[in-house]
């Protein structure tokens, strides 16, 4: 059976961006989906010195297998100043050090959202433009407007958004 990879670009935790992330797993068939959180990987700020004095710390390493060992990946980014997470942009300049082609053309469905009308617009054009540098083959990429109105506690409301993010997930799925 495949194996899939939810992860929301964000600390918190009472993130979106991991619910956003979580519900479009759990809409994909005939995968095994494995639900991560940053917040259960110990990770500290990267740095050069940080990693030339004690090398990829072992949260870092368990990371970047799950990533190696999955098939695809769900990944909802939250949007902190138009920009990555400070949680997220850690996570992902260590695995970038560890590994180059960060996310090993795993197909992958690229989400963002938010409370307000641009649903991390900001930050999904910064990861449509870098992650394909680090081998990032996103098949369907989507954000997702006014979170809080659209999403109620176990789905989408929004027909429209319902039937597009319902497409991407089938991208995904065709994909793996």
């Amino acid at each position: 059976m495949k194996s899939i990879i939810t992860l929301g670009g964000s600390n918190s935790k009472e993130s979106i961006n991991k619910r956003l992330a979580e519900y479009a797993g759990s809409l994909i068939q005939n995968a095994k989906i494995i639900n991560l959180d940053l917040n259960d990987y110990n990770i500290p700020l990267y740095s050069i010195d940080e990693e030339k004095a004690y090398g990829f710390p072992e949260d870092l390493k368990t990371l970047d297998q799950q990533i190696s060992n999955s098939d695809g990946i769900v990944l909802s980014l939250a949007e902190h100043n138009g920009a990555y997470t400070a949680a997220f942009k850690n996570a992902f300049d260590w695995l970038s050090r560890m590994e180059s082609k960060t996310w090993r053309n795993k197909p992958m469905l690229l989400l963002s959202t938010s409370p307000g009308e641009r649903g991390g617009k900001s930050v999904m054009a910064m990861a449509l433009d870098r992650f394909p540098r680090h081998d990032g083959n996103i098949v369907f990429s989507m954000s997702f407007p006014s979170f809080n109105e659209n999403f109620n506690k176990d789905e989408v409301v929004n027909p429209e958004l319902k039937a597009e993010l319902n497409k991407g997930v089938r991208l995904l799925e065709e994909s793996i």
